[in-house]
């Protein structure tokens, strides 16, 4: 019974995280409706979906004790040697994109702002640059060995895809043009390694 009271939880909050995000990202289409409290109501929403993202990442870690009684493999079928090194190798880049994504957008990684200008510093490489947190999951699901949570995983990152399509339509309406030139110049997930110089400023 705790495996799938742990399970529903995970679901519960794994939706909860996505639909709060998901209003979170919407200051501008909002702010259309209600005015200028829509920007600090949307970091309100964003900080408790962050908490009910680290609630579900705790029910993902716990899985590895309280398993459903399913016909599946408890362990990955490779040596954990490889498990660990991929994990390290995905932690790498994620954490660098997570850390200079939240130090290069400012306070709008929390809270957004009307007057914010477009993006600048790593966001000249990629769009989307603290979407890298969603490798946590796989990570993970490496370090714990289990079959079941590396699956989870990956319906993770298409869940992080929805998010961020959800934050970009708002971009969009906030930045205009600017922002559909940006859009058409950088990728979404994968960085450029090099940025063109005749880029507009970004934030």
């Amino acid at each position: 019974m705790a495996a799938w009271i742990n399970f529903a939880l995970l679901l519960a909050l794994s939706a909860a995280t996505v639909t709060l995000y998901c209003l979170s990202v919407r200051p501008e289409a909002w702010s259309r409706r209600i005015g200028p409290r829509a920007y600090p109501l949307s970091g309100r929403i964003r900080t408790v979906s962050m908490v009910t993202m680290f609630l579900a990442l705790g029910c993902f870690i716990l899985y590895s004790i309280l398993p459903l009684p399913i016909p599946l493999a408890r362990t990955l079928p490779w040596p954990y040697a490889i498990s660990f090194f991929v994990a390290l190798g995905l932690t790498v880049p994620a954490g660098y994109f997570l850390v200079r994504g939240v130090k290069d957008a400012g306070e709008e990684a929390a809270v957004p702002d009307p007057d914010t200008p477009l993006f600048k510093g790593v966001y000249t490489q990629i769009r989307h640059p603290q979407a890298w947190e969603a490798m946590a999951w796989p990570v993970l699901a490496l370090l714990l060995n289990s079959p079941f949570l590396l699956l989870y995983s990956l319906f993770w990152l298409a869940l992080e895809y929805i998010m961020v399509r959800s934050e970009e339509r708002d971009l969009l309406l906030r930045f205009g043009d600017a922002y559909a030139a940006y859009r058409r110049q950088t990728p979404a997930f994968i960085p450029r390694i090099k940025a063109r110089k005749n880029r507009m400023p970004l934030r």
